[in-house]
């Protein structure tokens, strides 16, 4: 066996659990969405984001709060009422997030272009 072969994936890209962690699906709509727009019901997240499921956006905002990139506030009135908000930790990606959206305009029509060529070549 060689010895790079023992490497684990932390090791080998020492940026995957961060790439695990914050593009793991739904995960960067939800951020994105908290960054850009505030403080957020569930309701109006899910109107937002569009096509999630109440199931997996509850799953997410979880995992979310758990990793502690989003905090969400309790309000315990009739009817109860919880608010989902980026936290210190997850406004920290927004350099990230705006780097990705500059890569993104300049960059993925040459995508399609290259998708094209690639697709019209097969």
């Amino acid at each position: 066996m060689r010895a790079d072969a023992l490497t684990t994936p932390e090791q080998a890209c020492p940026i995957a659990p961060v790439v695990d962690l914050v593009f793991s699906r739904w995960t960067t709509p939800i951020l994105w969405t908290l960054n850009e727009f505030g403080r957020q019901r569930f309701v109006e997240l899910e109107r937002r984001i569009g096509s999630i499921t109440p199931k997996v956006l509850t799953q997410r905002l979880r995992q979310l709060e758990r990793d502690g990139l989003l905090t969400r506030t309790y309000h315990a009135e009739v009817p109860p009422r919880a608010e989902y908000e980026i936290s210190d930790l997850g406004r920290s990606l927004s350099p990230l997030f705006a780097t990705l959206a500059d890569w993104s305009a300049e960059n993925l029509p040459k995508v399609e272009v290259a998708r094209s060529a690639y697709d019209s070549a097969s």
